[in-house]
């Protein structure tokens, strides 16, 4: 009654996709790490490391890009997705900190939604890292801080965005309001 053969097809796809999917959580996990480590390295002016960090999660991403080319939906798993923001927003925060233009995230494709969730999260970077300028008293970085985070926002408050992508903005204006508090204050002090 039953047509084995195709539900044997149907049974190695399945086990197939769920062993890639288990590469691809660990991986991915071993890349969010690295993200975390980096972004936490730069908080304590370590840049070397942070760019050590970033490079060990940039070659697990490219290397998974590689593997699983021919299975895109790998990429729409929530581990990856997740992963790739903490990346982003550790890469964008080290152009920042390196003094670059903060743009696209070199020898990878983000997809939009991954990106505008990655760069959101930087301003609440920003805040951490003008707060420790300024008790290092260090109110030009404070300042700088503050203008990036606004341009940041400046340029997302356009995008109309919905969903995840407008809980992560409005992180983003809070951010920017705190920093904004932090820049004022620091004011008064000069």
């Amino acid at each position: 009654m039953l047509n084995k053969r195709y539900l044997g097809q149907l049974k190695k796809e399945i086990l197939s996709y769920a062993e890639k999917r288990r590469e691809t959580i660990k991986s991915c996990g071993d890349a969010l790490y690295s993200s975390k480590k980096a972004i936490f390295a730069m908080h304590k002016d370590k840049m070397e490391d942070a760019d050590d960090y970033l490079k060990k999660a940039e070659i697990i991403f490219v290397e998974l890009n590689k593997k699983f080319k021919k299975d895109p939906q790998i990429f729409e798993e929530g581990s990856y997705r997740a992963a790739l923001e903490e990346f982003i927003e550790a890469s964008i925060f080290c152009q920042f900190l390196n003094n670059k233009i903060i743009g696209e995230i070199p020898n990878l494709n983000v997809d939009a939604d991954v990106y505008i969730g990655g760069i959101c999260d930087v301003p609440g970077e920003m805040l951490r890292y003008a707060i420790k300028s300024a008790t290092n008293r260090n109110f030009e970085m404070v300042k700088k801080c503050e203008q990036a985070a606004e341009e940041i926002i400046g340029e997302l408050i356009d995008m109309d965005l919905t969903g995840y992508s407008r809980q992560k903005f409005d992180q983003a204006k809070q951010a920017l309001q705190k920093l904004e508090q932090v820049a004022y204050e620091t004011s008064l002090r000069v």
